[in-house]
């Protein structure tokens, strides 16, 4: 698994983060890496079929966050923990941080039972120490206000999307703790640049990671 690099990429709806997603997966392969593209909720059918009611239906916060770690066990045991193993890189759109910014920080959920839930869903198997996280985690941030005006008309909102801009704050504070927390893992990408200087961003990051080869230009 040492030859594994497991990729997260963080923000709040509208931060343009899964636009970046092709040409992550293109520079890694033209580099001679094998591509794991996944998200969260979801990777697995599983995890898909959590995901519809995640996104869909009311729940109380204990609820919705239950969901979100069976679907991201399944999504661990049968994709991501299999692809590191290979020793492939998996890029993930969205994974705990996301449950500890929507659910714990817009919600108002209790973060020990996050973290006793993470505890549960990203324990090791045998042959791996610690908790599964990812190498490197790319955080798109953005004003939530900026966000919203990207969102607005761009598809029918899920029910996470739709709501007011005050939760979105409260969202954008939850990951800057969660980056404040872990500085080594979390790189910040200032999403409010225009799109090739947001790639320019992610390249430069990565490669001063030590988790990309220089590309010439």
């Amino acid at each position: 698994m040492s030859d594994g690099l497991f990729l997260t990429l963080e923000g709040i709806d509208g931060a343009g983060k899964s636009s970046h997603l092709d040409a992550m997966e293109a520079l890694f392969e033209a580099q001679g890496r094998t591509v794991v593209r996944t998200r969260e909720p979801g990777g697995t059918p599983l995890a898909e079929t959590l995901r519809g009611l995640i996104l869909g239906q009311p729940m109380d916060p204990l609820t919705e966050s239950l969901l979100v770690f069976a679907a991201r066990r399944d999504h661990i045991v049968q994709v991501i923990e299999p692809a590191l193993a290979r020793g492939d890189v998996v890029l993930c759109d969205r994974f705990t941080d996301a449950t500890f910014a929507y659910q714990g920080a817009g919600r108002g959920f209790d973060a020990a039972v996050l973290s006793t839930l993470e505890q549960w869903a990203q324990g090791a198997p045998e042959g791996r120490a610690g908790l599964l996280q990812p190498h490197v985690t790319l955080w798109f941030d953005l004003a939530p206000e900026i966000a919203a005006q990207r969102l607005a008309g761009a598809r029918v909102p899920d029910k996470f999307e739709a709501q007011p801009v005050a939760f979105f704050r409260r969202v954008a504070q939850g990951y800057e703790a969660r980056a404040a927390a872990d500085a080594q893992r979390f790189v910040r990408i200032d999403a409010s640049q225009a799109r090739d200087q947001v790639w320019q961003q992610i390249e430069t990051a990565l490669v001063a990671r030590g988790v990309l080869a220089g590309t010439a230009r």
